[in-house]
């Protein structure tokens, strides 16, 4: 029961990644999305977009890695994509994060999710490139939807959503030229700064 109840005890850990509020807006701009729902909703695209990937991916286990990529906000809390002073001690954060809530797990599924994590932040791996594409794109729409909401909340530019999504198109090329003019329609309808 050792094994069980340390994988019941992660998965009871992961439900706090429902209360890890995250910057961006659901598509019909009520209300800010959180953790959990953005790690469902690049799942659901992974699964759904994967022709799309400029390479062949192992389908389940990028669903895996998207799955796992936040849950350490729990710990870290999430950073804005534009919060550059937050950026600057991400990475500390993550990593202590990554430590802890992951040693919940047993042994060898503490280190395959670990690794799983590792591989998304180093982004070299085809499965990697696209969870990292998919994890730009997803709230680029989800700001398009919403009428660039949080965009506009924080004062973001089309140079810094460009700058962002530098790395978008290595893991689909077609992904990024659909989201291209989506970008130009909100400088044009004032979402984006100029």
């Amino acid at each position: 029961m050792e094994r069980l109840d340390k994988q019941m005890e992660f998965i009871l850990e992961a439900d706090k990644e429902k209360n890890i509020m995250r910057q961006t807006y659901i598509a019909d701009g009520s209300r800010k999305e959180n953790d959990a729902e953005h790690s469902w909703h690049l799942a659901l695209m992974c699964y759904l977009l994967a022709e799309h990937a400029n390479e062949p991916i192992d389908v389940a286990r990028t669903m895996a890695m998207v799955l796992m990529h936040d849950i350490i906000e729990i710990d870290a809390g999430d950073t804005y994509a534009y919060d550059s002073a937050g950026n600057d001690t991400k990475r500390e954060r993550e990593l202590k994060a990554a430590e802890r809530i992951f040693h919940l797990l047993p042994e060898d599924q503490a280190a395959d999710v670990r690794g799983l994590w590792d591989e998304f932040e180093e982004g070299k791996t085809p499965e990697a490139r696209f969870a990292n594409t998919l994890d730009k794109v997803q709230p680029l729409l989800l700001n398009d939807r919403s009428g660039g909401e949080s965009w506009r909340e924080h004062g973001v530019s089309q140079e810094q959503v460009i700058r962002r999504n530098a790395r978008t198109p290595e893991g689909s090329q077609k992904l990024w030229e659909y989201c291209l003019p989506l970008i130009a329609k909100n400088v044009k309808e004032g979402n984006l700064k100029p």
